[in-house]
């Protein structure tokens, strides 16, 4: 991938120039960003994937005259829980499309110079004439990518973020839009994080957005203490000792010097800096809780290897992470896992100069459903 290169997705700039001008600081609109762009799946195929369980999907309604003007419903959706097609402002979103439909993984794997670690998945909203979900901020950046129809966005930077209160959708209660643009098939547009944005079908329309992970500190920390617990290489246990405790008159007030021995032992844990490492890949690459492989896959000799469109693959300078495990890496080996986890595939040359030991990795991979032979054309 050349990252200083021009990209017509980014309007002309390379990827580079993006990142420095545009992440997380202001917008871009790009037109025809992607003039051939398609839709993912068709419309009755979404309809049917927001019918599964295990996928992610909601029906948002807006009804003007209504008690309550906005609606919203989790599914599993069946068809007979969508609105008739003729009636308007109604929304069917579907997350995640990227794990179930090749082309939407495809169509995520444009957007891969920035980190795997950063992307998240993959969303596409269906909405009817009017339909949208109202003036909402959100916290991670996202490219909003028309694929068909066309969709009206007013966009702008939030001073007030208090919402409408007793709804079940968080509408900004005073939004005020700087900029509003049509966006035809091809057409994306770029917002950073806490941008204001409302974004309303002009007729049947069908829209993409690609976004990005914000772990907070406080879910991160959360998870990296509660897997750090659980590792299985402990530091040298000690135990607190008090010889020196007087006789006391408050039995339920906490010591001062156990408090300190549990910072103490705390701050021993963080200081293994390869253990939080190792914790942090394996978060990372967890696979959401909905996905699940097909095990059973057969190993090929003589060919290369693909990685599952689920599976998540990360590295860095002394581990090897695949859906929330890790794996030591050094020398020739680390360096060819680490291609795979960039390309995403290994053609079979490379398989071949593998280590024994690699090759059965890549195996019991194969087994798990974690990659698969690639194709004999491929």
């Amino acid at each position: 991938m050349d990252i200083e290169s021009r990209w017509p997705l980014l309007g002309g700039l390379t990827p580079a120039q993006f990142m420095r001008r545009h992440w997380q600081k202001k917008p871009l609109l790009v037109r025809q960003a992607w003039p051939d762009v398609q839709p993912p799946l068709a419309r009755p195929a979404l309809f049917a994937l927001a019918a599964q369980e295990g996928v992610e999907s909601r029906l948002v309604v807006q009804d003007p005259q209504a008690r309550t003007p906005w609606t919203m419903r989790r599914g599993p959706l069946p068809r007979r829980a969508l609105p008739p097609l003729t009636q308007p402002r109604w929304s069917l979103l579907v997350q995640g499309l990227d794990l179930h439909v090749p082309a939407a993984h495809e169509m995520l794997s444009r957007f891969r110079f920035l980190p795997d670690a950063r992307m998240d998945d993959l969303m596409v909203s269906y909405a009817t004439d009017g339909g949208g979900v109202g003036p909402h901020l959100d916290s991670y950046d996202v490219f909003l990518i028309q694929v068909e129809g066309r969709r009206r966005w007013r966009v702008g930077r939030v001073k007030d973020d208090s919402l409408v209160p007793g709804l079940p959708v968080r509408l900004l209660q005073n939004f005020e839009p700087e900029d509003e643009w049509l966006l035809e098939p091809g057409d994306m547009l770029y917002l950073p994080p806490r941008w204001g944005h409302d974004g309303v079908a002009q007729g049947p329309c069908m829209t993409c957005s690609v976004g990005f992970r914000v772990p907070s500190a406080a879910s991160l920390a959360g998870e990296l203490l509660a897997r750090l617990a659980d590792t299985e290489e402990a530091l040298p246990d000690r135990l607190y000792r008090d010889p020196g405790q007087p006789a006391t008159v408050h039995p339920a007030h906490i010591p001062q010097a156990l408090r300190d021995f549990a910072v103490t032992a705390l701050e021993q844990r963080l200081k293994r800096s390869a253990d939080v490492a190792l914790a942090l890949g394996e978060i990372l690459t967890e696979p959401k809780p909905t996905v699940w492989f097909e095990p059973g896959g057969e190993w090929v000799p003589g060919r290369g290897v693909v990685l599952d469109r689920r599976t998540r693959m990360m590295y860095d300078e002394r581990h090897v992470f695949i859906n929330g495990e890790s794996f030591d890496a050094a020398g020739a080996d680390a360096r060819a896992m680490a291609r795979l986890a960039d390309a995403r595939c290994m053609d079979a040359a490379q398989v071949a100069r593998l280590s024994e030991a690699a090759r059965n990795l890549l195996r019991e991979w194969v087994d798990d459903g974690w990659l698969h032979a690639q194709d004999g054309s491929a």
